[in-house]
């Protein structure tokens, strides 16, 4: 359903935030809503991993992975931790589009001073070295309400009794949920046996044409029969052995040149497509029958005939 990134300082009370939220959302009787906090101290992350560079990337991808795993359409997710640097927050906001979630952002104010001074009144052995904090506050890139990935943002000062958790709800269950951005989406595979029949019902259809100009002329609508491959694994016994195809052609002869030029020119577009999984124009189809159907539009294309 969501994903709430809380943000801020270290020691600056994210996890009292943090539990507010979860507590509003969990008074909710909707036996369909999960509401679930994942923290530094859940994954035993420990406060030293922030004092080495290396240490915290390895931290960082731990809660990015427990993230990905519990991210879901029916969970409020609410991420504790500081979450300081933008661009995690923006791979953040990128995981939350591929899952199809909802957003927002929830930043902890507070003061460096007052960051201090909570740190060093722990007594539950979670305390930040002295140099750690300060370098942690000091490279602390502030979430902006002007980008999308921060956005909707909700900052709460330190001192404040009344969080804005009603409106926070607001945000988190009937906003706008937002698409998957193009780099972040599954391209579906073609199958293995892609080329093979590209290339045998290109072959087949320029074959049949040929034939049948040589028997007689050629012109206008048509529907030429094509042998299909021989049943594969992904063959299914009960399709048809024969394929046929409708197309028109101009009223003059075809030669062999121009129609293998016209399939080269098809065969390339389509290679590439096996990678891509898409053209320009949409999804891809694999089957002999669609393969077939779009190199008979792309000959009428190529001949200057339109349906």
């Amino acid at each position: 359903m969501a994903l709430i990134t809380i943000s801020g300082y270290p020691s600056s009370g994210k996890s009292t935030r943090a539990v507010q939220i979860h507590d509003f959302f969990s008074s909710d009787p909707s036996p369909q809503l999960k509401v679930k906090v994942i923290s530094d101290d859940d994954l035993a992350i420990d406060r030293t991993s922030y004092d080495d560079s290396l240490q915290e990337k390895t931290a960082r991808a731990t809660l990015f992975t427990a993230i990905t795993r519990h991210i879901a359409r029916d969970t409020i997710l609410i991420v504790d931790a500081m979450n300081y640097i933008k661009g995690f927050r923006y791979q953040l906001y990128c995981k939350a589009r591929e899952a199809g979630v909802r957003v927002a952002t929830v930043y902890v104010l507070s003061t460096p001073d007052q960051c201090r001074k909570w740190n060093d009144d722990r007594a539950d052995g979670k305390r930040y070295k002295h140099e750690t904090l300060d370098a942690l506050i000091q490279r602390f890139e502030e979430p902006s309400s002007m980008v999308r990935w921060d956005a909707p943002l909700f900052t709460i000062p330190w001192d404040d009794l009344r969080p804005p958790l009603e409106r926070i709800s607001d945000a988190v269950t009937t906003g706008i949920v937002k698409p998957p951005n193009v780099g972040t989406q599954i391209t579906p595979k073609a199958p293995t046996d892609a080329l093979r029949t590209l290339e045998h019902t290109t072959n087949a259809l320029v074959s049949a044409l040929m034939a049948a100009q040589a028997a007689s002329p050629l012109g206008g609508p048509i529907v030429l029969t094509l042998d299909a491959l021989a049943p594969s694994s992904n063959t299914s016994a009960n399709e048809s052995s024969v394929l046929r195809v409708r197309l028109t052609l101009p009223h003059r002869a075809l030669t062999l040149s121009e129609l293998q030029r016209l399939k080269r020119q098809f065969v390339a577009a389509r290679r590439k497509a096996v990678t891509l999984g898409s053209t320009e124009k949409g999804r891809v189809e694999w089957g002999e029958e669609g393969v077939g159907r779009a190199f008979a539009d792309y000959l009428e294309e190529g001949l200057g005939v339109g349906r």
